[in-house]
């Protein structure tokens, strides 16, 4: 893949790409890879579909397909931004798993710890149950819907496509409190959790968690999380630690 630097007039230069993505590039958001935005001012965003159309408008296969043929946001390594790292991430799951996503979470976690709804592919009953977005918008009383819940996704993409009740997520939340485990069913090893939620965006990484969320001012990134790494500087309370 090549790596678009965004010229003065608006063009865009291509690099050869100077590091493979690793691994540990899609757990912290640093591959490179980004989310599409129609009408941003970001040249290559425009180029990237937005996070919730791949799931929706294809399979795995053509989503891999049309990301392998884009180029990358910044060199892999460098910088940290939110985009398809978590898709892509699942991909290599069910890559080396020989499982589709959803069948490896249900086997290895969600069952385990009793995530009863937990799924990408809901129901009918489970769908008569999801919350939905209010008639008219709120600031422009125009009417709203997501949809992402009418349809079935085509394939279970690890960014944005699963859903789980509220209680469900507080039990994957209480078991990575617990350092992986949950009602005697170890999940993760303590080690395994505290490496997760320490900070890996070393100093030759631009952080650029506070550009994507401005409440996150002094936070870090670890593996799938944000870590707290100061008591100030955030827009909200909270203490070193702090994981989300």
């Amino acid at each position: 893949m090549k790596v678009a630097v965004p010229q003065h007039d608006g063009s865009l230069k291509f690099q050869t790409q100077s590091s493979a993505i690793y691994i540990h590039d899609l757990y912290r958001h640093t591959s490179g890879l980004t989310y599409g935005a129609p009408d941003s001012s970001d040249q290559v965003a425009r180029l990237y579909p937005g996070f919730a159309d791949p799931p929706r408008r294809g399979d795995k296969q053509t989503f891999i397909e049309a990301i392998t043929k884009l180029p990358l946001a910044h060199q892999p390594g460098t910088e940290f931004e939110y985009g398809f790292s978590a898709d892509v991430l699942g991909a290599v799951i069910e890559q080396v798993s020989e499982q589709r996503l959803g069948g490896y979470l249900t086997r290895n976690l969600w069952k385990p710890i009793k995530m009863q709804d937990a799924t990408f592919h809901l129901s009918e009953w489970q769908r008569e149950r999801l919350a939905r977005s209010i008639f008219g918008g709120p600031l422009t009383g125009k009417p709203q819907d997501i949809e992402l819940l009418e349809s079935q996704t085509k394939f279970d993409c690890g960014g944005a496509c699963a859903f789980a009740t509220v209680g469900d997520y507080v039990r994957f939340g209480q078991m990575l409190l617990n350092g992986g485990e949950l009602d005697r069913q170890r999940i993760l090893g303590p080690r395994t959790v505290r490496h997760m939620i320490s900070n890996h965006l070393g100093p030759g990484i631009k952080n650029k968690v506070a550009n994507v969320e401005a409440h996150r001012a002094g936070l870090g990134f670890g593996l799938g999380v944000a870590v707290r790494l100061a008591g100030g500087l955030s827009a909200v309370p909270g203490n070193p630690g702090e994981f989300t």
